[in-house]
């Protein structure tokens, strides 16, 4: 089943916020996973397995550089948007 979630990562006790963050929408990009970064949020999509494995090797990776806060959405009713709205919603 296609799903997509919007995950926001809030890293604690550090002042490289920007970079803790970086690392984890990298991290994220993996075969199957769609990825669109914005500024306050992430959306990723793909096969539900995919999706829920790749949120949990990210977070527990962040787990161990930085204390992190997660907050994840998940949906199976958002459709996946098409690489023109991907673009234009990264440019914004």
């Amino acid at each position: 089943m296609k799903i997509q979630a919007e995950l926001s990562l809030y890293p604690l006790k550090t002042d490289l916020l920007d970079d803790a963050v970086k690392l984890f929408i990298e991290e994220l990009s993996q075969p199957g996973i769609t990825v669109v970064p914005s500024e306050m949020s992430t959306r990723i999509a793909g096969e539900s397995e995919a999706v829920f494995r790749v949120v949990g090797q990210c977070f527990e990776k962040a787990c161990r550089r930085n204390d992190v806060v997660l907050v994840a959405k998940f949906s199976n009713a958002c459709p996946e948007k098409s690489d023109t709205e991907k673009i234009r919603t990264m440019v914004e």
